[in-house]
């Protein structure tokens, strides 16, 4: 059993002028568990991003509590932004050993992952020498480097072109079968969502909540692009909220 529960009351940032708080989050609850797989829908600047932040240790200033299992202190969260955000100055092999906890023992393990990827021989190369696909990929192996409860991805496709994001797609999927975890993915395409999950959580303007949580009982493997169609065209029957986000 694996469960993450997020329970966010409010979550505030300063104003311009220091005046009244902006709050961008507010009574939000959501749950994951036995390494679902979860895409999360809302509009631009609905708070998507600081939630991923506040479930990943990287913003303590908010009202609420974020649990594995009902304690509050084990979570392990691993990363994928929305730029691959590699350190220019290290090797592709050299860039996933340091988001590992072991570098040296799992170093065979990085180099198989890689190759996995079809990355095997740009082991040695720099991120400047990669395209924007070959370092997303590069991003996809250092997310699953790393052991963890939850795999926290924002918008990780957004600026690939149409072929590349359906191979870093099927790469994703690929991973998750082979290293199990709860993820939490975040995007625009609905598309996208339908293709990869579990279960869609769809987030309302700001201040945000959840409008809606709805399983995907479909079988991946018929997922094709006529059923994801059909598929959007029943959400849209769902609720005004939910349509205006297809």
């Amino acid at each position: 059993m694996n469960k993450l529960s997020v329970n966010i009351n409010s979550k505030q940032f300063s104003s311009a002028d220091r005046s009244t708080p902006r709050q961008v989050i507010a009574n939000l609850q959501l749950e994951l568990s036995n390494n679902e797989f979860v895409c999360m829908i809302g509009p631009s600047g609905c708070g998507k991003t600081s939630l991923l932040n506040i479930i990943a240790g990287l913003d303590h200033d908010f009202d609420g509590r974020v649990t594995i299992n009902n304690a509050s202190s084990t979570l392990k969260t691993s990363y994928i932004f929305q730029t691959p955000r590699l350190l220019p100055w290290r090797t592709v092999l050299e860039n996933i050993q340091l988001a590992s906890n072991n570098p040296v023992a799992d170093t065979q393990e990085i180099i198989q992952l890689l190759a996995d990827l079809g990355l095997q021989n740009s082991l040695h190369s720099y991120p400047q020498q990669l395209s924007l696909g070959m370092q997303r990929r590069v991003a996809l192996a250092r997310g699953f480097c790393t052991h963890s409860d939850i795999l926290l991805m924002d918008e990780p496709f957004v600026s690939l072109d149409p072929p590349t994001a359906r191979k870093a797609r099927s790469l994703l999927l690929k991973l998750w079968r082979e290293q199990p975890r709860n993820i939490l993915f975040v995007t625009h395409d609905i598309d996208e969502a339908i293709q990869l999950a579990d279960r869609l959580l769809f987030v309302s303007e700001s201040p945000s909540h959840i409008l809606a949580s709805i399983k995907i009982d479909m079988p991946r493997a018929e997922r094709t692009p006529l059923a994801i169609n059909n598929f959007k065209q029943q959400l849209k029957t769902h609720s005004d909220n939910i349509s205006a986000l297809i």
